[in-house]
């Protein structure tokens, strides 16, 4: 019996690798290891996302491409008409037909870019959102 407590205490007493190994290099892999998984993590949550986008994609972009060009569009050409209409009826020294395409250009602008940064903030969203899980 004695024989086999001697065996069991010295196993005990042989330090494993990773305790054989200086701690903060002990520290350093383990960190390395988190950062694999939550890469990993993720990445998987990426490939997720966009296979579930993928079909929507193409119509989403689609869509907010057209959304931004008649975002512009309609305004300039209402702020055209409404110049040409003004010139043939109420002719003044400046053209009226000019000062409001150029209205109805940065209204459409102004119009287009509030479109976009509220698409933005819904992506921004989404993906903290999808960060959360």
């Amino acid at each position: 019996m004695r024989d086999t407590e001697q065996e069991d205490s010295s196993q005990e007493e042989r330090p494993s690798d990773d305790a054989r190994q200086p701690v903060p290099q002990v520290r350093e892999q383990l960190r390395r290891q988190e950062e694999l998984t939550r890469a990993l993590d993720e990445a998987e949550k990426r490939k997720i996302r966009a296979r579930r986008r993928r079909e929507e994609s193409i119509w989403f972009g689609l869509g907010t491409f057209g959304l931004v060009g008649w975002s512009v569009a309609i305004p300039t050409l209402i702020g055209l008409a409404l110049g040409l209409w003004l010139d043939a009826h109420y002719p003044q020294r400046f053209s009226w037909t000019l000062a409001l395409l150029f209205a109805g250009i940065i209204l459409g602008c102004v119009n287009a870019w509030y479109w976009v940064s509220r698409e933005r903030a819904e992506i921004e969203r989404d993906a903290e959102n999808s960060h959360g899980d």
